[in-house]
Formats: C-alpha cells, structure tokens, sequence
C-alpha cells in the first residue's frame, strides 16, 4: 500500500460476500460489506435494522471469526465493525471482546451535520485518507492482544503532531482510565518513523509508573532503555545508539531506589530525589553533547517537573521539545504552574466527557466527617510526661514534632471503628452492595492503617471478602514513627500484612 499518496490505493467495498467455512459442515458466511485497499480486505461491517440492537452484529462478527467457521477470512482485517441507523457504529478488531468495542465521537470535522448517526460515524472512519491513516498508525498488538485507538487518542496525537511539526511543546490533558499509555506509544512511534534523528526520553515519578512505561513499550515490540541513573542517562544522551528511553526521576535520590511508605514522607524523600537528580544533571562531562532530535514525554506532569527539574532539564536538552502528559484533576496552583512549565494544552480529553461515553465509570463523592475528641488532656499529658522523663525540654520538643498530637494516636482506633461501621451500614442497605451486586473500595492512609481496617473488617460478615490492594513492597523500615507503645505495629506488618500476602 502507497501510505503517503492516499489516491495511489484502490480502495473498494463489495456487499454480501460469499466465504466459504473452513469445511463442508460449517456454514457459508455473507459478511454485509467489507472494505478492500488494493485488493485486501482490512475492513468488516455487519449491519442491523433500527430495532435490532447492534450488540447482534457485534456477536456476529464474532461468531464468523470463529476456527469452524470463517477465520482465515479476518486473517487481514483490521477494522471489524457493526452498526444500525439508531446505535451508529461499534468498532473492534479481530478477537475484540463484545465489551470492548468501541464508539467514535466526533463533534467537529467535515461531516459532523450529517444527520444519519450511521452514516456519520462512517464517514468520519472510513473515508479514504481517515480508513488509511487510522490503519497504518494506530494499530498496534499489546502483549499480543490487537488494539485500535478511541478518538481522544486518535485527535490527541493528531494535535500533538502539529505542535511537534512547529517544535511547539505543551500538554496533553487525558482523563485516566482513556488510555493514556497507548497515546504515548503512538506518538513516539510516529516520531520515531517521521522526524529524521529523532529520539524519544520518557519521564516518570514512581518506580511502578516507569515499569508500566516499560511494559507497554516492550508489549508493542519496541525496545526502550531504562536508565538506572543521572550518570546514566547522560551517558545514553552522549551516545546515539537508543532511540527510546525512559528514566525514573526519583529513583536516584532515596534509599536503594524505593519508594515512601507514606505520602508525607513519599512526598519528602520526592524532593530530595529530585535534587540529587537535578545535580546530577548538572554534573556533566566536557565532551557532552545530547544527540539527534529528542523528545522529551513527562508522565504526570503537574507534579514531576518542578521548577528547579525543568530547568536542569531545559539546560541538559536545550533544543528538545517538552511534552507534559497527565490526567489527574489539578489544583490551580498546579494548573498554572504546569502551563508555566511546558505551555498551552496540546488535547484534553476532560472526565465528564468519557463518561458521557462510557470511557470510565462516574465517581460520586459523599463527605463523611468522623468527630474525634480527646477525653482526658490530663491523661495524655501524665503519660507523655512518663514516657519522656528522661529527656530535656529541647528533646521532648523535638519528640513532639516528630510523632504529631497524642490525639492522632488515642483518636486513631476509635475512627477507625466508626468508619468500619459507617461501611457494613451500607453494605447492608444499599442496594447494590447488600445485593452482591457492587464492591466497595475504601482508600486508606498508609499501609499502617490499611492493616488495621483488614483487621477489623476480618473480626465481621466481610471475613474473606477483603483484600489490601497496593503497589507497596513491605519492607519492616517503613513501619518507623508508627509504633503507639503497645507494641501492635510490629504485629500488625506480621500477622496481617504478610497473612494477606500469603493468602
């Protein structure tokens, strides 16, 4: 196929086509119509009357791909659709499950007053330079699952190519949960394949943000580098052999590269990475010089590019483009400080628009406010007293900054209770949670506190229905500042934590 001259290809479409099954017993197939460039089928559309749900043409789609039926026929298919007049168009690709079909929206463009739902979604899909583009760019095989783009990400990298082709940086604003990821990887593909010395360096904050980069890169068949330190990373840019790399900012200045246990001290060893990193990167070699055409991508930009790591950055690549990419709600200090950094908004993609499409589920908040009150100041004060008997007054100061208020700590368990409580309240009234219907997801302060809410959720009708989800790999250091005396913190990382694991 001619890629770059789109009326170089003959493009056809043939209805009611005869396929024989794969033997005498299995039935003929006639797929409505299918869509031909140069001879190749790389399109399927099953159509349905207004009143027959297009879930039907989905199934049968699936159905014909089937090993007893008409599966050599998909062998070169790539767009495998099904439509009516009311629904519009589903799009999949081969082996898509039903649920994974897709819905193009599309309110701009050439063909957005065509009053035909169908014929809108077909025009805007498969017209001739669209049907080439959207195959030949946005296709990929994920870990050997074959995946097409939504339109967010189709229009996202659309616009980011125009900034890229003015040497425009900006941000790319996508809700999570839109896929994300998979915009980053087709727009590095398409880098690499278009800009002459390109190279592509990505930048994440978490260590498991930087291995799911890694992940995706790898599962699309591309080979992306991870650097392992600043030193590193100079040395790869000095050099020209990787294209693709990624690097993990806040690795290089905590402990054995690990992440806080906790989002205050998370948040503390955060910026003191960040400038082990960015001395790092001032540390540069005499003969250095970043080579080709780099593009710099930082994932969750509002809080990765400080002020100080952007400008560490901006002097290490001084002719790079900078794209910032997020999709968590900003504060608007944030907001401004992002746009301050990278530039104006490249795409957005905003939450409310992806569950108007189905794209992610809506998120309703309820505040709940737990009351908390200390009984006995005097109490509290005798055993602070006791516990500290020994120190002088400078260190009990510094004792008491260090561990908070004892309210924090007496306070803590009876909380705990009333929320545990609050929770079986509504898991035995609300519909979909005392119907087994729905699961609950209650986001905990640490991993500390994590294990005390398993704990008390083990001792009711939840036993056995409770899991602790995290990204954490328990390590006994990070029980450090919790321990109340009583000796359960340690018990908890133990018999909870480990048990859970193991379980």
């Amino acid at each position: 196929m001619d890629w770059q001259h789109t009326d170089a290809n003959d493009f056809a479409f043939a209805e009611e086509v005869t396929v024989k099954g794969a033997d005498a017993k299995a039935a003929t197939k006639r797929p409505d119509i299918v869509l031909y460039i140069n001879g190749m089928a790389v399109g399927v559309l099953e159509l349905k009357r207004s009143t027959v749900s297009v879930s039907e043409g989905i199934r049968q789609n699936l159905d014909n791909q089937k090993k007893a039926f008409i599966q050599p026929f998909f062998s070169t298919m790539q767009w495998v659709m099904a439509g009516n007049d009311t629904e519009g168009l589903r799009y999949g690709t081969i082996d898509t499950p039903e649920k994974y079909y897709l819905k193009w929206v599309e309110e701009g463009g050439d063909f957005a007053t065509e009053p035909n739902t169908l014929d809108r979604h077909l025009l805007q899909v498969c017209s001739k330079a669209r049907l080439l583009e959207l195959v030949h760019d946005f296709v990929v095989f994920d870990a050997g699952t074959k995946k097409l783009c939504r339109q967010n990400q189709y229009f996202g990298v659309k616009a980011a190519q125009d900034f890229i082709h003015r040497r425009e940086g900006g941000i790319i604003w996508h809700t999570q949960g839109s896929g994300k990821s998979l915009t980053m990887v087709w727009l590095a593909k398409w880098i690499l394949a278009n800009r002459t010395g390109a190279r592509v360096l990505i930048i994440t904050d978490r260590t498991e943000l930087d291995e799911q980069i890694e992940k995706v890169f790898t599962g699309v068949s591309e080979t992306i580098c991870r650097t392992k330190s600043g030193a590193d990373l100079i040395a790869k840019l000095n050099d020209t052999e990787e294209t693709l790399l990624c690097t993990l900012v806040h690795k290089f200045g905590g402990k054995n590269g690990e992440d806080g246990g906790d989002e205050e001290d998370g948040n503390a060893a955060s910026k003191v990475a960040t400038k082990a990193f960015v001395a790092s990167l001032r540390n540069l070699p005499k003969d250095f010089s970043a080579k080709g055409d780099i593009y710099v991508f930082v994932d969750e930009c509002h809080r990765t590019q400080s002020g100080d790591l952007h400008e560490a950055m901006t002097a290490l690549l001084p002719n790079a483009v900078f794209i910032g990419f997020t999709g968590t709600p900003l504060l608007k200090a944030d907001k401004q400080k992002s746009i301050e950094v990278f530039g104006r908004y490249i795409h957005t993609y905003k939450f409310d628009q992806a569950v108007r499409e189905g794209v992610v589920l809506d998120l309703r908040y309820e505040a709940r406010d737990i009351d908390q009150s200390i009984t006995s100041q005097k109490k509290i004060d005798e055993w602070f007293d006791a516990k500290t008997s020994g120190l002088n007054d400078l260190a009990k100061a510094q004792l008491k900054q260090k561990w908070g208020t004892m309210q924090r700590v007496l306070s803590s368990q009876s909380r705990l209770e009333q929320i545990k409580n609050d929770i079986l309240l509504d898991m035995n009234t609300k519909p979909r949670l005392m119907d087994g219907h729905g699961n609950a997801m209650l986001v905990a302060g640490s991993i500390y506190e994590a294990c005390k809410y398993y704990e008390l959720f083990s001792k009711t009708e939840l036993k056995g229905k409770c899991a602790i989800v995290s990204s954490y790999a328990p390590n006994v250091a990070d029980s450090k500042g919790e321990t109340t005396g009583a000796g359960d913190t340690d018990n908890l990382f133990r018999t909870v934590y480990w048990q859970m694991l193991a379980d």
